[in-house]
């Protein structure tokens, strides 16, 4: 697998907000998660309450992908909006 940086992956995150609006919720709560846990780690907030939807999806997103290294949140999330910006027939 290609080792990518920390270069690369502030590229995508910059790359990332370029991409149409028209993306699912799902994809944005993937790369949302990912960036999370290459960021900032696991979760270190509670959960929030069932009332506050777009909060919790988004928190949910970051803890599925709990059990990622911060590198393989990187590598993951560099992947994901490569494959977004391709579907989306925009430079990746």
């Amino acid at each position: 697998m290609l080792e990518l940086g920390v270069e690369d992956f502030e590229l995508y995150a910059t790359k990332a907000k370029t991409l149409p609006a028209n993306q699912t919720n799902e994809n944005l709560l993937i790369i949302y998660g990912l960036y999370k846990q290459a960021t900032v780690g696991p979760v270190n907030t509670a959960r929030p309450g069932m009332f506050n939807m777009k909060d919790r999806a988004k928190w949910d997103a970051w803890k599925a992908v709990e059990g990622k290294s911060k590198d393989e949140a990187m590598n993951d999330y560099i992947t994901k909006v490569k494959q977004l910006l391709e579907e989306a027939g925009l430079p990746a």
